[in-house]
């Protein structure tokens, strides 16, 4: 179920399935408010990067079977918030398309490159100096991540270039996504009504 206010580039859907229940509402072109209600504290601190580097406003509850462990719930978010991307953005006429955001925290740098192309790849290298952060699995990322792309339909490079403490890296990558995904939908001035593609389609 969705709803989708093209003139604003907002969206709601809502994903419920037998492990997990998620409402994701968001706004393409807002100020960075956030909130989150998912059972997952670290990532909704992520998310919350995304929202405020990103400029999107986030709204995300999740009920789902953390009891077990976070993988459905991490993974369901990132599916349920690509397909409210894909929703929000409608045709694409418009967008830069292509954004990308080199960023630091101390000794960590990480750089996110993502083209709205409707082609769904990642290419994912972080080095991961720790298995857990907190309570949290880092390989979880990748099921968060693989989730959006699928969904969002599009393609997505995520390299961690340094850092040898496991939440600056990911941290930085979380910023990095939100930067770039603010520069690829970003509405081009010169691009009003025109499709970013020579194919004539996205």
């Amino acid at each position: 179920m969705s709803q989708v206010n093209a003139t604003q580039r907002t969206a709601s859907v809502r994903r419920d399935t037998l492990e997990t229940k998620i409402q994701v509402s968001l706004n393409l072109d807002g100020t960075g408010k956030s909130s989150f209600k998912t059972g997952v504290p670290f990532l909704e601190h992520m998310m919350d990067q995304i929202a405020r580097h990103g400029l999107i406003d986030l709204d995300i509850t999740c009920d789902g079977d953390t009891h077990i462990d976070d993988h459905h719930s991490v993974e369901d978010i990132g599916i349920t918030l690509g397909q409210a991307v894909a929703k929000a953005v409608g045709d694409k006429k418009g967008i830069r398309r292509y954004g990308h955001s080199y960023v630091p925290l101390d000794e960590a740098l990480s750089r996110v490159v993502i083209d709205f192309s409707g082609r769904p790849a990642l290419l994912m290298d972080i080095p991961f100096t720790q298995k857990r952060v907190g309570q949290f699995d880092t390989e979880l990322f990748w099921e968060f991540f693989q989730g959006f792309v699928n969904h969002a339909q599009v393609t997505l490079h995520i390299d961690c270039l340094k850092g040898h403490n496991a939440h600056h890296q990911i941290e930085t990558v979380f910023k990095a996504f939100g930067r770039a995904l603010r520069v690829a939908l970003e509405l081009d001035p010169r691009m009003e009504g025109v499709m970013p593609s020579t194919k004539g389609s996205l």
